[in-house]
């Protein structure tokens, strides 16, 4: 049975945060990735042309699936490296749109003045993006939203995180049965891998629901506090708290931020993948 590694992207494998980045990380996740026995996805909010071009720029292994758009496409790596799209879950999210259309349900919204749609390349057909001040009423916005959606028929599920570069928050309104969790969970049921031996890697609040889940999960140490708390919280409620490792920092002498963290708690999980992750005796 192959480890199948799930792995969020910017912040995670990617070091696009404030904090420093042990640079060696990348290169010993390339040699875990190209291990015969191991299948890799990226699990991401990006779309897979931005997808494509964090590959290039940071030197990033191709994986065998990219699950784009916080969950609502998925791609598989064809024979030829060609990504080929997976219609079928695309059919079965698209039954919480209602009959409508994401043009239908932005013009829902348009009014809100506390949201602000994101660039195109952040769109597609079941994933509408927005900006949002930080110190916005999370709470009462939601509730406003939900509200007009479910009005109309809509079944949508509302992700929330924040850009912390770029000091703004973010918002995702997808298909409620869209997400990073149920994407990975219709990976595993597809192609025969085992949950025990499936690994998820995140650091933000659009990777939660899988933080805190049965599927064994990595926190990078470069999270921010309260995603740390909640989903620490949210796994012990729910009975997961051995399912959640939260990286420390020391493994292999590196400093647990992005893929270092990684790599750590993957090892925590599955020794055996310490002598695949290319590491040299004395390390």
């Amino acid at each position: 049975m192959p480890l199948f590694i799930c792995t969020d992207l910017d912040r995670t494998l990617i070091p696009n945060g404030p904090q420093s980045e042990s640079p060696e990380a990348r290169e010993h996740f390339a040699m875990l990735a190209g291990h015969p026995d191991v299948k890799v996805a990226f699990v991401t909010g990006r779309h897979r042309v931005l997808v494509d071009q964090a590959i290039n720029n940071y030197r990033l292994p191709r994986p065998d699936f990219v699950i784009g758009d916080v969950g609502t496409t998925i791609y598989q790596l064809g024979p030829d490296g060609d990504w080929v799209r997976q219609v079928a879950w695309e059919r079965e999210i698209a039954q919480d749109w209602g009959g409508q259309t994401r043009a239908d349900i932005r013009s829902l919204l348009i009014d809100l003045p506390a949201i602000r749609p994101q660039e195109m390349t952040k769109q597609n057909d079941y994933k509408l993006s927005y900006y949002v001040p930080l110190h916005s009423d999370r709470d009462r916005l939601s509730e406003r939203i939900e509200d007009r959606l479910r009005a109309h028929g809509v079944n949508a599920r509302l992700i929330w995180s924040v850009d912390e570069p770029a000091g703004v928050g973010l918002l995702d309104v997808v298909p409620a049965r869209a997400s990073k969790y149920h994407a990975i969970e219709a990976l595993i049921a597809t192609y025969g891998f085992s949950q025990d031996e499936t690994v998820f890697c995140g650091d933000s609040g659009n990777d939660i629901e899988v933080l805190a889940s049965p599927i064994p999960a990595v926190l990078v140490a470069n999270c921010q506090p309260q995603v740390r708390e909640l989903a620490t919280r949210l796994a012990r409620e729910r009975g997961y708290a051995d399912r959640l490792y939260v990286a420390k920092g020391g493994f292999m002498g590196m400093n647990g931020n992005y893929g270092a963290g990684m790599l750590e708690g993957i090892a925590h999980y599955h020794p055996r993948s310490i002598d695949w992750m290319g590491f040299r005796d004395d390390e």
